[in-house]
């Protein structure tokens, strides 16, 4: 009976059993997958996930308005308490102007010839300033003998220099990008140099327990810890090259951004001044944002 019982149990009643067996895996793969989350559980999520970002954005766009609206009061009703608003363009005039400006070929040649002579400037002081702070850094007797003559003439403003280099350079364009050279060269090379004295010794002495050679150390050790300080200098290198270029195109420029602005000055165009002052600061804020975002992408380590 036992063994009846047990095989009736294997079986089951009506051959249940092997029925079973088979139609098992057959009912698994009828299992229907699972469906895909709704667009707004996505959106939700990505909220969520950027929320600090997305605050930062928000308060950015309340702050600038407001900036816009105390503007546009104090140009309307001309408030002249002190600070003269008489002859300041309301918003609606600069932006009357800039859509002039769309159609004006010369407007858009005066920004990209600018944005040449940045380009140039910067992108020389950057490859002569990184590699010398390093060095300097590094070298005592090279710090020594760069660093009293660099220090002398970083506090000359690129005002100083327009006179100079027009005598040393033989054209107008190469003088204006010695000048945007030189405005953005001693941030880099100073921030660099910090750089260079963050890193902790013992990292360079563990290196060179290891058998490291000097262009390893380098290359593993200071350049590494270094960069946070040097696309700092690049940063605030990028802001006083535009001051500088600004201040060359505006004495001794024909073309530029600079120029454009101190045309409108002279031509009594005061919509053009605040349009050139607007251009320059977005395109001041496009190149630093430039440079950070290459910064988060060299350095994905930092936070910065």
């Amino acid at each position: 009976m036992s063994g009846a019982a047990l095989k009736l149990n294997e079986t089951g009643p009506a051959g249940e059993g092997e029925a079973g067996l088979a139609i098992a895996p057959a009912a698994a793969r009828e299992i229907p997958p699972a469906a895909s989350p709704p667009f707004a559980t996505l959106i939700r999520r990505w909220v969520a996930l950027h929320r600090m970002q997305l605050r930062s954005v928000v308060i950015g766009a309340l702050s600038l308005m407001v900036f816009l609206l105390a503007w546009y009061l104090l140009t309307e009703y001309r408030v002249s308490f002190h600070v003269r608003f008489t002859n300041v363009p309301s918003p609606p005039q600069v932006f009357e102007s800039f859509t002039r400006s769309l159609h004006d070929q010369r407007f858009f040649n005066h920004v990209l010839l600018s944005c040449r002579r940045i380009a140039l400037g910067f992108v020389i002081a950057a490859i002569v300033a990184v590699p010398l702070g390093l060095v300097m850094g590094r070298f005592r007797v090279v710090r020594d003998v760069v660093f009293p003559v660099s220090e002398v003439l970083r506090p000359i403003p690129a005002i100083a220099w327009v006179p100079m280099s027009i005598m040393l350079w033989p054209t107008n364009e190469e003088s204006i990008v010695f000048i945007t050279f030189l405005g953005s060269f001693f941030p880099i090379l100073l921030n660099t140099l910090h750089g260079m004295a963050t890193v902790d010794p013992v990292l360079v002495r563990a290196s060179q327990c290891l058998g490291a050679k000097e262009f390893s150390i380098f290359r593993e050790v200071y350049f590494p810890a270094s960069l946070p300080s040097i696309f700092t200098g690049l940063t605030v290198g990028m802001g006083v090259a535009w001051v500088s270029l600004i201040a060359a195109e505006m004495i001794s420029g024909q073309f530029g951004i600079g120029y454009f602005t101190w045309e409108a000055y002279s031509l009594v165009q005061y919509a053009d001044i605040a349009l050139g002052m607007i251009c320059i600061g977005v395109l001041g804020l496009a190149s630093s944002a430039a440079i950070r975002g290459l910064g988060r992408i060299v350095m994905p380590w930092s936070r910065a």
